[in-house]
């Protein structure tokens, strides 16, 4: 059976079915992401940032209103 049969055979399943072969699937390979460590550093050291009161969080609607301003 060929990728695309399996694939097309796949699509026939229930969502949730689909999703645990998904999950299956991608645990099954044993690549690590180019920069996870330092993506999971970077978002620890932004947490703590926020925890700590350096940083204040600004809520997502802000940043896209003022990101698309600047476009403007």
């Amino acid at each position: 059976m060929s990728i695309e049969e399996l694939a097309i055979a796949a699509m026939q399943l229930p969502p949730d079915e689909r999703e645990r072969l998904g999950e299956k699937l991608l645990s099954s390979v044993d690549t690590p992401l180019e920069f996870e460590d330092e993506w999971a550093e970077e978002a620890d050291r932004r947490i703590e940032e926020m925890l700590n009161g350096t940083v204040k969080p600004v809520p997502g609607d802000e940043v896209l209103r003022a990101a698309l301003k600047r476009l403007d």
